[in-house]
């Protein structure tokens, strides 16, 4: 079974930063594409940014040049470094993997979510 966990969320002043890391375990054969993706209250999941297993990435406009994706292969771990935040930023921050996973006769590729960790900038 698969697996998403989320950590290092919390609360922070504007201007302050966070690290986020979400990591995914189980019978993983690769991983594709990891992402962040937010909610806040009210309104729709929104995509922040994507990372693919050749480390090519995509930003929301909104967090481009303050936010940066990055993944460990090898510990099947995505971060997420949040600098300069700003109190729009809050929200539940959620991973996201898109991998391969099975045992010694089958494999399938599926989408999985973590649970989501809050994050919350205070004005």
């Amino acid at each position: 079974q698969v697996q998403l966990v989320e950590s290092g969320g919390g609360l922070v002043q504007a201007g302050g930063s966070l690290r986020l890391s979400c990591v995914a375990s189980g019978s993983i054969f690769t991983i594709n594409v990891m992402g962040w993706y937010r909610q806040a209250s009210g309104k729709q999941r929104e995509l922040v940014a994507a990372i693919t297993s050749g480390s090519s990435t995509n930003y929301a406009d909104s967090v481009k040049g303050r936010f940066t994706i990055s993944r460990d292969n090898a510990k099947n771990t995505v971060y997420l470094q949040m600098n300069s935040l700003k109190p729009e930023d809050t929200a539940v921050y959620y991973c996201n993997a898109d991998l391969v996973s099975g045992g010694s006769l089958y494999y399938e590729e599926n989408n999985y979510w973590g649970q989501g960790t809050q994050v919350t900038v205070s004005s």
